[in-house]
């Protein structure tokens, strides 16, 4: 009997070689596709496809789409993480979870390989490599495309021997969709000194005229879009993305560390990532005070940072996400976003639990809750270590 080997496979050329590679090395190559919300039906479909043309024995679609919204999205937004201050960890974040999804496939089916189809040079081989050897150390890893380092012309030569002909022209940018933004790579991601052109995103600017868009909060969850209350938080991100893509909303350049060591560039789109984000965080500042904002910060950073390089499977990760949710329970409420010709403003807020209420005091114009003698007396205790300070150690240094 053959070895069986479970492959996550794209329909992309480093993946298709590695079908046709490692079944002729003798393996049963079963074919797994991880969907995060990436993939329409009709890829599905054509990756299926795919898959039977190749030799693969068997081939499945695994939809987790759910799965990492509940587990990932979630958090992402209740931290507010952006990576550097700019990328949301769209793609990268997807990664962890396919690779869970497709080791726990390759446990079901009692395969002896798991297999992938990342380079050398970047993240995704070390998500991979990290998940699957924590979930089954006993399921030995096989990576051909990273071990040979053919070309990329090595490769077409290779399946066009062996019996495969299909059109695996080079794109001019790469292009890798999912539910919480896209990546797009090209020639001027791999320069400091360029950006992409404005062709190279797979969203292009439609809607010219201003327009308002609600979104409501619910615990820290998006609730309701435009008024309509969305039980399906994934349908609820969808229609922010249809409404606010049409704005080319989202686009920015991330450079920032990969895990291996190298810096890194790449071009994406975000437009719900980044709106729903920036919004949460605006109600945020109306409803946490500033230590449960300032504690909340450091944490989400390390969130952030652990997730992209493929610490999810930490207990520290869950412990970090209790912290998030707990300080969820008042961040309700409405907010008020103008969208414009790439760009948008966040108007306002409105919410029961809002901390910036008049009672106290309106800051500028009158105090409430405290007299002038109050503040002169808080004043004077607030300068006194300071007012040591300058009294005698700085005069003695002088």
């Amino acid at each position: 009997m053959k070895e069986k080997v479970v492959l996550a496979f794209s329909g992309g050329l480093d993946t298709s070689f590695c079908v046709k590679y490692l079944s002729e090395k003798g393996f049963d190559v079963y074919t797994a596709v991880a969907n995060t919300g990436g993939f329409s039906d009709r890829e599905l479909k054509l990756i299926e496809e795919k898959a039977d043309r190749l030799g693969a024995v068997g081939h499945v679609a695994i939809d987790i789409t759910k799965e990492y919204y509940e587990k990932s999205i979630r958090y992402m937004v209740f931290g507010n993480v952006l990576r550097n201050g700019t990328y949301p960890i769209s793609v990268s974040s997807e990664r962890i979870f396919q690779a869970i999804a497709i080791i726990e496939y390759a446990k079901q089916i009692g395969a002896e390989y798991v297999a992938h189809g990342s380079t050398g040079a970047g993240n995704d081989q070390v998500r991979f490599d990290l998940t699957f050897d924590v979930l089954a150390p006993g399921i030995n890893i096989l990576t051909p495309t990273r071990d040979l380092t053919l070309t990329r012309e090595q490769e077409i030569n290779y399946l066009k021997e062996h019996g495969y002909e299909a059109d695996f022209t080079k794109v001019e940018y790469s292009i890798n969709k999912g539910l919480w933004g896209t990546s797009i790579g090209g020639k001027e991601t791999l320069k400091s000194d360029q950006t992409l052109p404005e062709e190279a995103y797979p969203s292009q600017l439609t809607a010219k005229e201003e327009e308002t868009l609600t979104v409501d909060f619910l615990k820290g969850e998006i609730n309701a879009v435009n008024g309509v209350v969305f039980e399906d938080k994934i349908k609820a991100i969808q229609q922010i993305e249809e409404i606010a893509s049409r704005f080319a909303i989202g686009r920015d350049m991330h450079i920032g560390d990969t895990i291996i060591g190298i810096k890194g560039r790449v071009g994406f789109e975000a437009a719900a990532p980044m709106i729903i984000i920036n919004a949460h965080k605006m109600l945020e500042k109306h409803t946490l005070t500033k230590w449960q904002q300032y504690w909340k910060d450091q944490l989400s950073n390390w969130y952030g940072m652990l997730l992209h390089e493929a610490q999810y499977l930490d207990p520290v990760m869950r412990n970090i996400e209790a912290f998030l949710e707990s300080s969820q329970t008042n961040v309700t409420g409405k907010v008020i976003i103008r969208l414009q010709p790439y760009s948008y403003v966040l108007v306002g807020v409105d919410s029961d639990f809002d901390l910036m209420k008049s009672d106290f005091g309106e800051y500028g114009e009158i105090n409430k809750a405290w007299s002038a003698d109050d503040v002169k007396g808080f004043t004077k205790i607030l300068g006194n270590q300071m007012k040591i300070y300058h009294s005698v150690q700085k005069r003695n240094n002088q």
